[in-house]
């Protein structure tokens, strides 16, 4: 019987199966890498594709009946949609403003604060009510509701992300959005 050692010290990379690895970028380019001896070979695939995978299964697409509903007993008056590929469904009952965003750690969320700060600003002078919504309502729109806090109500980053994980349970922006909305100083 041979001992680990010695199956260690027998060991050569030879014995290895060739591996390749597919590599799709945020832009959607497509690498396969492989290792050519000491160096590793990248070479472009096929033509570029979405670097995501786009939610095709719509929050607002099925009873849509029971949302309309309950924005207006909410007395909603006003929708922010921070969303990516989401359609507004209801452009005729509710004044919307549409604000793509991609749900990516570099995208940079605070650089659209301005414009969404704007709207919800506007909608509150006038006794609005304004739903900021997202795909998932996980990441995005908790992320402008985050920045609003602390923007117009003056909250640190603690008090605004408290207050809207009270109201939203399972908010959780991603790594990127948390590292800007801690840094954030409006």
């Amino acid at each position: 019987m041979s001992s680990l050692s010695q199956e260690i010290q027998g060991f050569s990379a030879a014995c290895l199966r060739k591996q390749s690895t597919r590599v799709t970028t945020v832009t959607g380019e497509r690498f396969v890498e492989t290792r050519r001896g000491d160096r590793f070979h990248a070479e472009r695939e096929g033509d570029a594709a979405c670097g995501f995978v786009q939610d095709s299964s719509l929050d607002l697409q099925v009873g849509i009946i029971r949302p309309f509903l309950l924005l207006c007993a909410l007395c909603v008056t006003h929708v922010l949609n921070v969303a990516y590929g989401v359609e507004n469904v209801f452009p005729d009952l509710f004044t919307y403003k549409t604000v793509t965003v991609l749900d990516l750690p570099e995208t940079d969320i605070t650089s659209y604060f301005p414009e969404c700060f704007q709207f919800i600003n506007e909608a509150s002078q006038q006794g609005g009510v304004v739903l900021v919504h997202c795909n998932a309502g996980v990441s995005r729109s908790a992320s402008v509701v985050i920045g609003f806090l602390m923007s117009q109500e003056k909250m640190s980053f603690d008090e605004a992300f408290s207050a809207v994980k009270t109201a939203r349970p399972y908010i959780q922006p991603n790594p990127g959005f948390m590292s800007q909305l801690k840094k954030y100083n409006p």
